[in-house]
């Protein structure tokens, strides 16, 4: 019931981690309230938020973040920012002849970007950052402000066209010390490209390595109650391999404390080739095995129908319009259900800490857990948890956010459930006095053991944690309105159909179920992983994959690795592992 706050510090490595992540922040930032009347909220934003000071004596609220990506993937951001802008150093100016200067026109901000500079001036300059009589929240009249303002205006914006990189629809300001530019890789054009797991290996070394835990070290030192780390990483490029690496560290320095990472994968990616997708089926290979052998637990997360080279269809949605090609669509997704996912860790009372909830899913070795997710939960405005349930009696109402299919057949290690956002619904029948409950979920008498009773139904015997959060991811400009018509503003489903040719409704929030699972459906999927990754002489089809390591054993030795940890999840429906014959008929 402790309310004391358990920092956790985020790692974003890669060009679409920072899209997920940049999503993920500007949900958190929406949800700040300041009110000096409102109710503390259920999630305490000081687990991943940090307050600060400018030189000026205002105060600052920050994400505690360390985001790295290559060159030429900031455009208008600074890589500094801007809330510690001490103006331009002249002091080593000394050449007293003949100056000629070549000035670069700056990239043009698209409409969201420029109202934000609007709003930010408007505000920064205005409010009073001491007036504030609660210690822990800063800057309320700033955040407040803008966070209404913007919310006025979300029909304003189509950023569809314009958002190039993840900075063209970030809101939020950053530390100095967040963002770091590996300089040595380009984001545009073909040349110098981060493609290769051994090249984001062999990066960390030197003044990269140096200037890591020099930010790690700052963000550290200031942490009271250092649960631990999450870690977003891509996976089908180069930061694959740097991620590797920089889970080991994490893993030496700070033992003890929780690292979780996430695996994240786009659903295409532009100007691609058949050499291109070897390419990233093997780092998805590599980092798999890496990242989850230093990692609490690691969870692969993609909209991708597979990893492989030749991938089903994307993930839909029932009552989602995004388009998979569009990475602001698709890590939009992610994120909300990302919102979800972290919620355990980020309560202010009945927290979890991250060891915990990975101690419940990453049994026995099994340190590899995949993700489903209902965005939004298809519930009906004014009615009740039950009644929504039991709409879904056949299967259960998530799809899968790692590539990887639920078994069908009930069976699973371990799961964690998290239901957001029902705020202003019942999670329990209201039936009058005498009643017959039209179902058993009907007759319970708390929302957790609806949800329990109600997975058990599919799961018998699996270890099932269950967590309820009322308050709702909210969902401000820049998030792309990608919600069917049926939605009504609070992201419930309407009584009645909206008439035809009607504009759909702005939806503000959404309640998100999602589910971490781990269970014998993964041991097939990287199963397949290593069949993929094995079926060809990588020294006569990708020589050029291995020219900066890893070495042809190490190769062979991570494929071994992945082989035995498919065998980890292989077992009959009594819990008895099977024989090392009948595995090997698999692989």
């Amino acid at each position: 019931m402790s309310a004391v706050c358990r920092e956790v510090i985020t790692l974003q490595l890669g060009h679409y981690s920072n899209f997920v992540g940049t999503h993920w922040w500007n949900l958190q930032d929406a949800s700040l309230s300041y009110e000096p009347e409102t109710s503390p909220s259920e999630i305490q934003s000081d687990v991943v938020f940090r307050e600060g000071q400018t030189m000026g004596g205002h105060v600052t609220y920050t994400p505690r973040l360390i985001a790295m990506d290559v060159k030429g993937s900031l455009r208008t951001l600074r890589q500094e920012g801007s809330l510690y802008d001490a103006g331009k150093d002249t002091s080593a100016v000394t050449w007293e002849g003949n100056l000629m200067m070549h000035k670069e026109s700056p990239p043009e901000k698209n409409f969201f970007l420029e109202d934000l500079d609007k709003l930010d001036g408007g505000i920064l300059t205005e409010a009073d950052f001491s007036s504030s009589s609660q210690p822990q929240c800063p800057g309320s009249m700033s955040v407040d402000t803008v966070n209404n303002q913007l919310a006025r205006v979300q029909q304003g914006y189509r950023l569809e066209g314009s958002v190039n990189v993840w900075s063209d629809f970030l809101r939020i300001h950053l530390h100095p010390r967040t963002i770091s530019v590996i300089h040595q890789y380009n984001h545009d054009g073909e040349a110098h490209r981060l493609e290769a797991f051994g090249q984001g290996e062999a990066l960390l070394q030197g003044l990269v390595l140096e200037d890591l835990e020099d930010r790690l070290h700052f963000f550290v030192e200031e942490c009271d109650y250092l649960q631990g780390f999450q870690v977003l990483c891509d996976l089908a490029d180069g930061f694959a391999g740097l991620g590797s690496k920089v889970t080991e560290i994490l893993q030496d320095s700070y033992g003890g404390r929780g690292i979780l990472t996430w695996g994240l994968a786009p659903v295409s990616h532009p100007n691609t080739t058949p050499v291109k997708e070897l390419y990233r089926l093997l780092n998805c290979t590599l980092g798999t095995v890496h990242l989850a052998s230093h990692s609490s637990f690691f969870c692969p997360l993609t909209l991708r129908g597979g990893l492989g080279r030749q991938p089903p269809s994307p993930t839909a949605f029932p009552y989602l319009n995004y388009d998979p090609s569009l990475w602001y669509h698709s890590s939009s997704v992610l994120a909300l259900a990302l919102d979800a996912l972290t919620v355990p860790y980020r309560m202010r009372n009945n927290s979890v800490p991250m060891w915990q909830l990975a101690d419940t899913l990453a049994v026995s070795g099994r340190k590899v857990v995949a993700a489903y997710s209902a965005v939004p939960f298809p519930m009906m405005h004014g009615s009740s948890l039950p009644d929504a349930l039991s709409l879904c009696t056949d299967v259960l109402p998530w799809q899968p956010l790692s590539a990887c299919p639920e078994a069908g057949d009930g069976r699973c290690y371990g799961q964690w459930a998290t239901f957001k956002g029902f705020e202003g619904q019942r999670l329990i029948s209201s039936l009058a006095p005498g009643t017959i409950p039209p179902t058993p979920l009907h007759s319970l008498h708390s929302g957790e053991d609806v949800l329990t009773s109600y997975i058990r139904s599919f799961c018998p015997t699996a270890p099932l944690a269950v967590q309820l959060v009322s308050t709702p991811s909210k969902l401000t400009p820049p998030f792309p309105q990608i919600f069917d018509q049926a939605l009504d503003a609070q992201g419930f489903l309407q009584n009645q159909p909206p008439p035809h040719g009607s504009p759909a409704a702005v939806v503000s929030s959404v309640p998100v179920m999602t589910s971490l699972q781990s269970g014998p459906a993964l041991g097939t999927w990287l199963s397949e992983m290593h069949r993929g990754a094995s079926t060809f002489d990588i020294r006569r089809v990708a020589p050029s994959f291995l020219s900066q390591g890893p070495e042809m054993a190490d190769f062979q030795e991570a494929l071994e690795q992945l082989r035995l940890m498919a065998r980890c999840y292989k077992d009959d429906s009594g819990g008895v592992t099977r024989s090392s014959s009948e595995e090997d008929d698999d692989d």
